[in-house]
């Protein structure tokens, strides 16, 4: 293949792992990226000695990011450190109670066994464990490492392994089935904001998620998560990929239904053999093909309820809290409400559950002696004009922090940095249609199987990456993409 030429359209983390794989199989690519720095919504900011990842801050699945470097031939361990994060996380309730999750399993159990109103809720904690692990094994090769999942294929899924996918129940229904205590059950249900859903909404299928990290247990790169697309960028760099930063492309042109190349906002004409958008295929539709060829599936697709966005507060704050993890997580009193605010009232919630991310506990270096480097994470609705993001960020920045008052967080008399980033922001920087952090929702039961398709259904050689393809949102899922969308190319190109 190697005189195939493949145009990559966005340089994020699904880009640079289709970039990786296609160049170790011999073509020639060229990835364009309109920002100035590679990594899409993984980015970083540092600011009067402080350092800050602004996207993903969670990483699990560690052995799908040594099979992208194994596939070049090339050790993970050479050009990314991930080390293991324990408690996984820290779940801080409003009463003040709080729980660990720990990589070691008996640590775990004892901490629910204080915590739980009912004796029987460790049991119940380690059979959803099992029941979860279950769905992995059943729906794995079909939704998550291999090809999209098709109407056939699942028709095939032999009888006995149907109860175990659990596709009619909620996330949260599930969970009340094994466990009483609602500290657990808003613990279990917390995982649907991976996929930016509602657990009283999601299928119950998305478990899988839990038994993913809680059995898994979740890395951290050391230097920070932004580290991970520095390697990925250094790998495909070393293989000659053509990387070229500050080039945004506003057409994909189409000969005969084909995609035969770009044209970028300098007015160049780039030809191709083949072209994978690492960009919202919402975006993709509606602004860089023709309306002749995108204008029906951009109808259809902006018809397609989103994954909800995220309110990012960033904080460099003259103070150290010993009290809190690498990972903490306040949860709100009244978890239903919450997701009500976010995906039926389209308004970002009163009481939010607080997520924040302190890498300096880890990597000392990401802020001054003394001192902490606080990413803040509130789930927010997609943008609508139910809620003015341009008039009321600061005060509901204000919000978060008075919450965090009244849970014994003092912030705001330490604060020396700060940056915020709103859905209006996540929308302009990664062209994420409506600011959505996992395109297409999962809260419908058969949206998995809705999901665009890593190939183009419409357009020869056009092929999808990313969070809003298959096989979803978070780094490791986004790396699958990138080698799903380089596999269906290998296929198709001769």
């Amino acid at each position: 293949m190697g005189d195939r030429h493949v145009v990559i359209i966005g340089g994020g983390i699904g880009g640079l792992s289709a970039a990786i794989r296609l160049r170790a199989a011999g073509c020639r690519v060229t990835l364009l990226e309109q920002n100035s720095a590679l990594g899409g919504k993984m980015g970083e900011i540092r600011a009067d000695g402080y350092r800050w990842d602004t996207g993903p801050s969670v990483i699990t699945m560690r052995h799908v990011f040594e099979d992208l470097f194994a596939a070049a031939g090339r050790r993970m361990d050479d050009y990314l450190t991930l080390l293991p994060v324990d408690p996984l996380t820290r779940y801080i309730y409003p009463d003040g109670s709080t729980l660990d999750i720990r990589r070691d399993l008996a640590e775990t159990i004892a901490q629910i066994e204080r915590i739980a109103d009912d004796p029987r809720d460790a049991e119940g904690y380690l059979a959803f464990l099992a029941y979860a692990a279950r769905i992995h094994r059943v729906t794995g090769d079909k939704f998550i490492y291999h090809d999209p999942p098709t109407l056939w294929q699942l028709a095939r899924t032999p009888l006995r392994d149907m109860p175990a996918v659990d596709p009619l129940r909620t996330m949260d229904a599930a969970a009340r089935s094994f466990v009483r205590s609602p500290k657990l059950r808003q613990l279990l249900g917390r995982f649907a904001t991976y996929v930016g859903a509602s657990p009283y909404l999601a299928p119950a299928t998305l478990n899988v998620i839990a038994h993913v990290e809680l059995t898994g247990g979740i890395w951290y790169p050391r230097g920070g998560i932004y580290a991970i697309a520095q390697a990925y960028a250094r790998l495909a760099g070393e293989l000659g990929v053509s990387l070229r930063c500050g080039e945004a492309v506003t057409r994909i042109r189409i000969e005969g239904g084909r995609a035969v190349g770009v044209e970028t906002t300098n007015g160049e004409r780039i030809d191709a053999d083949a072209v994978i958008a690492d960009v919202d295929v919402a975006t993709v539709y509606e602004k860089l093909l023709p309306d002749s060829v995108g204008g029906k599936q951009a109808k259809r697709l902006a018809a397609v309820e989103t994954s909800c966005s995220g309110f990012i507060i960033l904080l460099g704050v003259e103070k150290s809290f010993p009290d809190l993890a690498h990972h903490t997580l306040f949860f709100s009193s009244d978890y239903r409400r919450e997701f009500d605010d976010i995906f039926k009232r389209g308004v970002p919630p009163d009481e939010p559950t607080i997520y924040a991310a302190i890498t300096s506990k880890t990597d000392p270096d990401h802020a001054p002696d003394g001192c902490e480097n606080w990413f803040i994470l509130v789930n927010a609705p997609p943008l609508s004009p139910a809620f003015d993001w341009e008039r009321e960020a600061q005060a509901y920045r204000n919000r978060v922090l008075d919450v965090l008052e009244q849970r014994g967080v003092v912030l705001r008399d330490a604060i020396r940095v700060e940056r915020l980033l709103t859905p209006v922001d996540l929308e302009r920087l990664t062209g994420a249609r409506r600011g959505a952090l996992y395109g297409t929702s999962s809260n419908d039961r058969f949206n998995a199987l809705r999901r665009p398709h890593n190939r183009a259904r419409d357009v020869r050689g056009l092929y999808f990456a990313g969070g809003t393809t298959h096989p979803g949102g978070g780094v490791p899922m986004v790396t699958l993409s990138g080698a799903a969308a380089a596999r269906m190319v290998m296929q198709d190109v001769d």
